[in-house]
């Protein structure tokens, strides 16, 4: 079919709907807007923007219909600027010059990014933004704060301030898959900055890396480095990504073994590619590789040197070849490329500390007694737990081994949660035992499977950031679903004695279950019912999802009935964002008094508006301890201190390596007066494991021999020696006090510059009649843009739709207490970029023809120029490095030029000094005949000095 250019927008759309038979949902997707949209435009009712036609372009060449799809009249622009006769209002011309000085915001406050985000930026975030990272034409950096210290924050303003230097388009934040949900909430939320999150199905559907929706990306880099979906980024027609940010930066896992022999897992072969670091393999080859790089981690040095340099060598692939080369990289040289600053180190502009204390306490609590009892309970599934360890240590069985670390967790946790357990093994046994009788399982067979189970214990070999869900399934759910078919039995009549066994177990945990009988709940009611936390918010973390069901059904029982949030793997980060929302809000106003949480919530969440943490779990991995505190404990926290209670059985095997364990993390504590200890679990344990020493206790070990052991493994010494290896390796990183006086002058002198909300105010006060808009409301409060002419307010639509409808309807300048209220809009924000786009287009063409403003300063006429200037180097393709043009500087520049030809650089904002004029002046008759000319020696003088100066 061949459609003609006179033919309506709308028909076009139709018909390349129809040609690839997309619904105007399936299409709404592709394009990124909503179906409503499309709905519009094949109705007539409002036009594509320019981008979103663009887009709908390259769909069209999709089908091979590109030369079918022709653009709309009026979105063309006009490459002919038209003749220079200065007769056009003036006030039009300056509200536009205003709209492009206000885009250009740095270049009246360097520090504009804190102007129009939702931040209040730590001296220790601007200093890393605007004293290290901004100050680099090529950013290699890596920024390993202390957790808590907001590294998306300074991450989302250096990309906010590179975006407004023009010095940016495409990005690539790549952390593990349990943060992509919030990396995109907080960019959004507090930079206005909108990213795409690709998963692998966008890979196999598609190439995510292409098109418009693609410069901005949120991807986890376990599904980048998936073979489909990396190989999309080496696609031709994928454009280069200027920054790629990998967050939690240490887990790019590469060793050296003690034989030389260099280790590296698929994660640092991507950050490899991506860095431009040659590693020899094809596979992980890429034609490109990011100019900017930079590293997040608060944890950079985990003990070992190599995996530390290896970092290292990202940044610098070719000078930092070798770890002898980096042993003698000097430290003055480090720091353009590496900062860390401690939780202490971290303070507020007026000197006082920026995190309270944390306080640690253990709370015991007894089983019940009797003969349908916890105690019994716990005696009789240790007893089995320890003769199938036994057992599958002689037969060197790990499956069944980790079957069992999942019923030892899972007695520690809840009752209900060790009887969903048993029924899910009985299940495994039942699907064996009739597979074995009828001949579709022989025992060879049944051994051979065994040892192909994975050996995977999630809670273990995974921090909470790094766990993923897969259809509303949390990822331990799945490894403990498949460890659960591990058994020892090599013949049908053990399989079916150990069935007999789990029954009997299921059937008295059962028995416990329904009497009503939870010490540890009785434990936890106590703590919800003292009169000290009787009004406050708190937060229960458990393992299991079986175990918060079980919280949640009893806390309502308690009558908390609608005072019950709840975060678990399985839910879309949409829904955790909205059960966060609703513990924020305050009790009064009808919001939750509880958050009960599985390890889902430990990365990623920022809960700092509560300050009590009860662990109704304590987690055998020690960095997934260190995440749950880093929810309350982080910036923004108001009480000291900020309180961790753990429940614990003392009593129990288990329970006593725990106490120990908690113990003597809290003594380090008083005897240090320091809360380092808390920030150095991940490091203490790099060598211990807990989970070892649960298997030993299960097994039959001693439980007091257990906990000597491991008290005298953790020392106030260890801690201590740390803080001086850091010191040794990172510096000295208190440079945050010292730079106090420097930037409290320098956030004084902000105010001074600052363009919001004045100047905007202003622009849209003026240009929204000439684009056929009324302002609805207070400009300096709360109002609404309608449309005073027919579709006026149609091409706002897309950048509308973007919000919630809740927020749709309502605008401010002012920066607003709460961003979900309404659209705040500022220079860079998606609604105002389109609405200075309009002014754009329609003032454009006058703007070229001049207007006559009056100087009363000067008694000469002259031209005033303003000129955006943009400086790219070249490619040269002999050097890796520079085989892509780069964006080296773009600006706008006023010039003044007399009628001698004499010219000189003048302020971009002179046009606010001056006054609209009506008619040319005599005395600028010649000039004014002569502007072509004089402009052209405008061109050359912005060529041949500024922007060599500036190259």
């Amino acid at each position: 079919m061949d459609l003609k250019p006179t033919e309506n927008y709308a028909e076009q759309i139709k018909r390349l709907r129809a040609r690839m038979g997309l619904t105007q949902v399936n299409l709404a997707e592709r394009l990124g807007v909503s179906f409503a949209t499309v709905n519009r435009w094949e109705n007539e009712k409002s036009q594509p923007s320019p981008l979103s036609w663009s887009r709908l372009l390259e769909i069209a060449g999709e089908s091979g219909m590109a030369e079918q799809v022709t653009e709309p009249e009026s979105l063309l622009y006009s490459d002919t600027p038209p003749r220079i006769d200065f007769e056009a209002k003036p006030d039009l011309v300056r509200s536009l010059v205003e709209g492009e000085r206000l885009s250009f915001g740095h270049l009246a406050n360097p520090a504009f990014g804190t102007e129009i985000a939702s931040i209040d930026p730590l001296p220790h975030q601007r200093i890393a933004v605007y004293d290290h990272m901004l100050e680099q034409p090529r950013l290699r950096f890596l920024l390993a704060d202390d957790a808590g210290a907001g590294k998306t924050i300074m991450t989302g303003l250096y990309i906010r301030e590179m975006l407004s230097r023009r010095l940016l388009k495409r990005v690539l934040i790549i952390p593990p898959a349990g943060l992509i949900g919030n990396w995109q909430n907080e960019l959004h939320a507090l930079f206005s900055l909108s990213f795409n999150i690709v998963s692998g199905s966008d890979a196999r559907s598609g190439n995510p890396f292409v098109g418009p929706q693609s410069d901005r990306v949120i991807i986890s880099i376990d599904t980048l480095a998936g073979e489909k979906v990396f190989s999309r980024l080496n696609a031709d027609e994928v454009e280069p990504y200027e920054l790629v940010v990998f967050d939690e930066a240490h887990k790019l896992a590469c060793d050296r073994s003690a034989t030389f022999q260099v280790r590296k897992t698929g994660r640092y072969k991507l950050a490899e590619a991506l860095a431009g670091a040659q590693n020899g393999e094809p596979e992980w080859s890429l034609p490109w590789h990011a100019h900017h790089l930079l590293l997040l981690t608060a944890t950079p040095h985990m003990g070992k040197d190599y995996p530390y340099y290896a970092l290292w060598r990202l940044l610098e692939p070719e000078a930092l070849s070798t770890q002898e080369a980096f042993d003698h990289f000097p430290l003055e040289q480090r720091h353009h490329y590496f900062i860390r600053r401690t939780k202490e180190e971290m303070v507020r502009l007026d000197g006082l500390p920026l995190y309270p204390k944390r306080f640690s306490d253990t709370l015991g609590y007894a089983l019940s007694q009797g003969e349908v009892s916890e105690q019994k309970l716990y005696d009789e599934t240790t007893e089995y737990l320890r003769y199938v360890y036994n057992q599958s240590k002689i037969l060197n069985q790990s499956a069944a081994r980790l079957a069992m670390g999942v019923f030892q967790r899972r007695l520690a946790s809840s009752t209900y949660a060790l009887l969903r357990s048993f029924e899910r093994r009985i299940g495994k046994l039942e699907k064996i035992i009739d597979d074995v009788q009828s001949g579709v399982l022989t025992i060879d067979q049944l051994l051979k499977l065994q040892r192909n189970i994975p050996d995977n214990d999630v809670f273990e070999s995974k921090s909470a950031d790094e766990e993923s869900s897969d259809n509303g399934v949390e990822e331990n759910e799945i490894a403990e679903e498949a460890l659960l078919q591990g058994v020892i039995a090599s013949s049908l009549g053990a399989l079916i004695s150990e069935k007999e066994d789990v029954l009997k177990l299921r059937d008295l945990a059962d028995k416990v279950h329904r009497s009503g009988t939870e010490s540890k709940f009785d434990k936890l009611r106590e703590i919800l019912t003292e009169e000290k936390y009787v009004h406050e918010k708190l937060i229960i973390f458990t393992e299991h999802r079986d175990t918060l069901e079980f919280l949640v059904r009893r806390l309502s029982g308690m009558g908390y009935t609608g005072q019950i949030a709840q975060i678990h793997g399985g839910m879309h980060f949409t829904e955790r964002q909205e059960q966060i929302e609703r513990f924020r809000l305050p009790t009064t106003e009808g919001g939750a008094r509880f958050m009960v949480c599985t390890d889902a919530a430990a990365e990623g969440v920022n809960l700092q508006f509560c300050w009590i943490m009860i662990n109704y779990d304590v987690p055998w991995n020690p960095a997934r301890l260190e995440q749950r505190m880093g929810r309350i404990h982080r910036y923004g926290q108001q009480h000291d201190p900020v309180i961790i209670l753990n429940l614990v059985a003392p009593a129990t095997r288990e329970g006593r390596v725990l106490k120990t364990l908690l113990d003597k993390l809290e003594k380090i504590r008083k005897q240090l007066k320091s809360d380092k200890v808390f920030d150095s679990i991940g490091r203490l344990f790099s060598e211990v494991s807990i989970k070892t020493y649960m298997e030993r206790v299960a097994s039959g070990d001693d439980p007091e021999q257990i906990a000597g052991e491991l008290d005298g493994k953790l020392t106030k010494e260890q801690v201590k020696a740390f803080r001086e290896q850091e010191k040794r390796l990172y510096g000295d990183g208190g440079d945050v006090k010292r730079e106090l006086p420097r930037l409290r002058e320098s956030v004084e002198h902000e105010m001074y510059f600052r363009l919001m909300p004045g100047y905007v105010r202003k622009f849209v006060a003026s240009t929204a009649p000439v684009v056929g808009m009324e302002i609805e409301g207070d400009l300096g409060g709360l109002f609404n843009l309608m449309p005073a002419a027919k579709g006026a307010i149609d091409p706002l639509l897309d950048a509308i739709e973007t919000y919630p409808p809740a927020q749709a309807q309502k605008f401010s300048i002012r920066k607003p207490d709460d961003r979900q209220s309404c659209i705040w809009m500022h220079p860079g924000e998606p609604v105002f970029e389109r609405f200075r786009e309009i002014v754009r287009q329609k003032l454009g063409g006058d703007a070229l023809r001049g207007a006559v403003f009056v100087d009363p300063t000067v008694d000469k006429p002259y031209l005033f120029h303003l000129a955006r200037l943009t400086v790219i180097r070249k490619a040269d393709p002999e050097i890796a490095d520079l085989a892509r043009e780069e964006t080296v500087e773009c600006r706008l520049v006023g010039l003044k030029q007399t009628e001698s030809a004499e010219i000189s650089p003048c302020p971009v904002e002179h046009l606010l000094l001056l006054r609209g004029g009506q008619g040319l002046p005599p005395q600028a008759q010649r000039l004014a005949v002569d502007a072509q000319r004089q402009s052209d020696q405008a061109r050359a003088y912005l060529t041949e000095r500024v922007c060599r100066t500036l190259a």
